[in-house]
């Protein structure tokens, strides 16, 4: 390749970038070195969707439980106690939605390492499931109440289902 070829690839290389036009490498490296970034949040409204769909979905089965949702930090965002929950169910909801938020699983998948129950704010009984944009949990739904997880769980996925086709 000629000198003048090579000078005048490297300078439209050089527009390009600056241009905006980048590789994936380029768009990487520029993500881990900016001082802002931006993430994903569920809605208000979306978790609003998603208590209603579980208590709803609750007074179907004949149970009295809490629903609880969290961001991605760990911070409630919503906390829906159903008629006749108990006051254990509302802590329970919470920690589950932490927990599954956290480590991105089920707590019903998270229930056998018994070396996370260390961790402060987690619970390690079934009834939490994250809730994933881009492949990445952006909330926690927590319900606490029914006789067992696997109930408490269910009528997480209910909640989820309500609003599944609308996450990206």
């Amino acid at each position: 390749m000629k000198l003048s070829t090579r000078i005048a690839a490297a300078s439209l290389a050089a527009l390009a970038v600056a241009g905006g036009i980048t590789t994936t490498a380029t768009a990487q490296a520029a993500a881990q070195d900016a001082p802002v970034v931006q993430t994903n949040v569920l809605s208000a409204d979306a978790a609003l969707k998603i208590a209603d769909a579980v208590q709803k979905e609750a007074v179907k089965q004949k149970q009295r439980v809490t629903v609880a949702i969290v961001d991605r930090s760990g911070a409630t965002r919503l906390i829906l106690k159903g008629d006749g929950a108990g006051p254990q169910t509302e802590e329970s909801a919470r920690r589950k939605a932490f927990t599954a938020v956290s480590f991105g699983q089920p707590t019903s998948a998270l229930s056998k390492n018994q070396a996370l129950a260390a961790i402060p704010g987690t619970l390690l009984l079934a009834g939490g499931i994250p809730v994933a944009s881009g492949g990445a949990p952006i909330a926690g739904i927590g319900v606490g109440g029914a006789p067992s997880g696997d109930i408490d769980e269910a009528l997480a996925q209910a909640g989820l289902k309500a609003i599944q086709g609308q996450l990206r």
